[in-house]
């Protein structure tokens, strides 16, 4: 048995004495120094064991363990203020357990049903407590340690939405306001811009620039930025009746001219409850702000009276947090990348870490001037977003823990795979090109597995590493593909000889072998006998099946920039031919639905260069499929001058194949939802597209709707149309 002090293992006395240095350091820079060092989810691990060491072992439960108490010290910038009612924090919960063992404890501790609940959405902005008298604003001021805050009235007399006066004759004689300041993205965006072309340091995030414009010595300053306030509840409430419930406070602030979200929803059980934060961690960017989570109180404010408070956090209350998509992590270097349309991307090579359920090691930092206006280098320690959980993305360097062995970012001036010098394509674009369209063996291996992808030809068994053998075999082997002209005269002749580096799908970048550190070099199209892998002559077979896909998939495959999927069936549907589409004038391509003079131009541009000529006719020798046939038993042309947008993941159909199935009805799909979509079709994961339908007031078919709509037409699936959540 281990030494004990006290009856407490010296262990666990040495781990929670580092933890409460942790938690104590990181208490004090994210909330008086504003400059957080470490990620929100850190904090939550170290926070959530010190809980369990407290929780085996009481007597370390003393009063001034960060588990007890709110926030941090003061600032010693501000002049102290005591709140008129301490400023509680939040319990949080992290999964549907968590919250099922809040509503049963708070349905213990009541002896009664605490429903109806409010669910609201967690801003990750700065608190703050706003004091009125008579309707008058006398005193705005930081959360602080809870009990006495930083006094920022002159601030935050300045921020958007905060009413200098309360509007109404029955205003209480004093009343505490508790609230959100935050910056919008788009605002937080802008002035990191502005930041970093003055030479000075971005901030790391939203929350970190709203909570460093609050406390700016000069209110001027303060004024400049784009601060905002949501309000989400009240200290002190006296001279009138406090409203029974939480939601008819809101109602009562709203009243009064404050800024309360529209964003909040009262609802009767925990299947509510749970509803409401599914909806937001699909829709987690939709708001204008951040969030971190969903906030749920309990809505009789009798009941909440009655269930009380512990030493820092309301029972009556509870933050859902979603799993965190800022993460910090150490860039160890930026490097780039050369897209089918020659574009060269920076991206970061970092520290793998776990962020929004998966490992990320890389993230794309878009052009050069995106790297200059994060101002990201080398070396820094970066926040890291999972965007949308699928797009990982760095928001910007934390500027505190820079120790001087940083280094600026230089974009290359030649391409780094052919060497060509790179150029913008004309005057005002933000990237860098590789003008070597033809020969750069970058391009043209990701144009042949793009072309080779289930939204263009849809070829099985030729991925990255084939389109990469393909293109770019080991010297002196010639490579068998030189443009998508040679794609469909392969054989396995030509296949067998051929070796190459295995690259990473992401980067395009050699792996390597981690004993030896040499590149790991294979023979993708012969087995260990020398005789053809199961992979070529599977990817034969594909190629042969490839060249009956319908014309608007080989428009696809031809990378023809702009043209996409949605946007080639609508001219599919309308020439039929890729010969027709070669020979028409700008004026009939930009007259097709939801192609317009942009993508028009660029069709034609594309069927003038000779060379793509040459792809188009050696496909057409080859047997590639270049004319849809009339259909010899049409379908019924129910949905005939109908436009629909499909969106999300479907069960039953990919989305091209639901595109496809309402154009063989006569309908139009369009990649945008505007005041003409008749119907937009969305699966799971719909975003932005399903919330400007519900905006223009589009109807919205789930995928029995579509079923419906396919075999019934437009007036059977007119009824059942997809309501959003609240």
């Amino acid at each position: 048995m281990g030494a004990e002090v006290e009856g407490v293992p010296v262990a666990a006395l040495d781990r929670h004495a580092e933890l409460t240095e942790l938690v104590e350091q990181a208490n004090w820079r994210y909330h008086v120094l504003d400059s957080p060092t470490v990620s929100d989810a850190q904090y939550d691990t170290w926070m959530r064991e010190l809980r369990g060491i407290e929780e085996e072992h009481p007597s370390l439960r003393t009063p001034d363990s960060p588990t007890q108490k709110v926030g941090a010290p003061i600032s010693s910038d501000f002049t102290p203020v005591a709140h008129l009612q301490r400023m509680e924090s939040l319990d949080n919960a992290f999964n549907a357990d968590d919250l099922a063992s809040w509503q049963a404890r708070a349905e213990r501790l009541a002896e009664r049903d605490p429903a109806p609940y409010l669910c609201e959405l967690k801003i990750d902005g700065l608190a703050i407590a706003l004091v009125y008298e008579k309707g008058r604003l006398v005193r705005g001021a930081t959360r602080g340690d809870g009990r006495v805050g930083d006094d920022v009235t002159a601030n935050v007399r300045t921020v958007a939405g905060v009413p200098h006066r309360l509007a109404g004759d029955d205003v209480p004689d004093l009343v505490e306001i508790r609230g959100e300041v935050y910056m919008p993205v788009d605002g937080f965006v802008k002035l990191n811009e502005q930041l970093v072309a003055a030479g000075k340091a971005p901030f790391a995030n939203p929350r970190n620039s709203a909570a460093g414009s609050l406390r700016m010595k000069d209110p001027r300053i303060t004024a400049q930025r784009p601060l905002h306030l949501i309000v989400h509840g009240v200290g002190r409430w006296e001279g009138t009746a406090l409203p029974r419930t939480q939601s008819g406070v809101y109602e009562r602030l709203r009243e009064f001219g404050l800024p309360v979200s529209d964003l909040y929803k009262v609802v009767d059980d925990l299947d509510g409850i749970n509803a409401f934060i599914e909806f937001y961690r699909e829709h987690r960017h939709d708001p204008a702000y951040e969030i971190d989570g969903v906030v749920v109180k309990v809505d009789r404010i009798e009941l909440q009276n009655n269930l009380g408070s512990t030493s820092r956090a309301p029972r009556w209350a509870i933050a859902y947090k979603y799993p965190p998509e800022e993460v910090n992590t150490k860039l160890l270097d930026i490097q780039v990348g050369v897209g089918r349309t020659g574009r060269v991307t920076p991206y970061g090579v970092m520290e793998p870490i776990v962020v929004a359920g998966s490992t990320v090691e890389r993230a794309t930092l878009h052009n050069g001037s995106e790297v200059a206006r994060k101002g990201v280098r080398i070396g820094d320690t970066v926040v890291l977003r999972k965007a949308g959980d699928v797009i990982p993305e760095i928001v910007g360097p934390v500027v505190d823990l820079r120790d001087g062995t940083e280094r600026e970012f230089t974009m290359p001036t030649h391409c780094p795979e052919c060497g060509t010098a790179l150029a913008y394509e004309k005057e005002g674009d933000a990237d860098l090109r590789c003008p070597n369209t033809r020969a750069c063996p970058a391009q043209l291996r990701e144009r042949i597995f793009f072309a080779a992808g289930r939204r263009a030809l849809d070829i099985e068994g030729l991925g990255y590493v084939a389109a990469t053998a393909l293109t770019q075999p080991l010297p002196p082997q010639e490579p068998p593909v030189r443009t998508e002209a040679d794609l469909f005269d392969l054989t396995i002749e030509r296949l067998l000889p051929i070796r190459s580096v295995v690259r990473d799908p992401d980067t395009g970048l050699p792996k390597t072998d981690p004993e030896t550190g040499d590149p790991k070099v294979v023979a993708f199209f012969a087995n260990q006998s020398g005789e053809p892998s199961k992979n070529a002559e599977k990817m034969l077979e594909e190629l042969e099946k490839a060249k009956d896909q319908p014309v608007w998939r080989v428009l696809v495959a031809l990378s023809i920039r702009h043209v996409g999927p949605p946007t080639a069936q609508a001219i599919a549907a309308e020439f039929r031919s890729i010969d027709a589409i070669a020979a028409a004038s700008e004026e009939e391509l930009a007259a097709v639905e939801g192609v317009g003079p942009r993508v028009a131009a660029a069709i034609r541009d594309w069927f003038e260069v000779d060379w793509h000529r040459e792809i188009v006719d050696r496909w057409k020798a080859a047997g590639v499929r270049m004319e849809d046939e009339p259909p010899t038993d049409q379908l019924p042309q129910t949905l005939a001058g109908l436009t629909f947008v499909v969106t999300g993941t479907l069960e039953a159909f990919t989305r091209d194949e639901a595109g496809a199935a309402l154009a063989a009805r006569g309908g139009k799909v369009s990649s945008s939802v505007s005041k003409k979509t008749a119907f937009l079709v969305a699966g799971e994961n719909a975003g932005s597209k399903f919330d400007k339908a519900v905006k223009l007031g589009v109807p919205i078919l789930d995928e029995e709707g579509l079923r419906v709509l396919l075999a019934e037409g437009p007036e059977a699936a007119a009824g059942p149309a997809v309501q959003p959540e609240e």
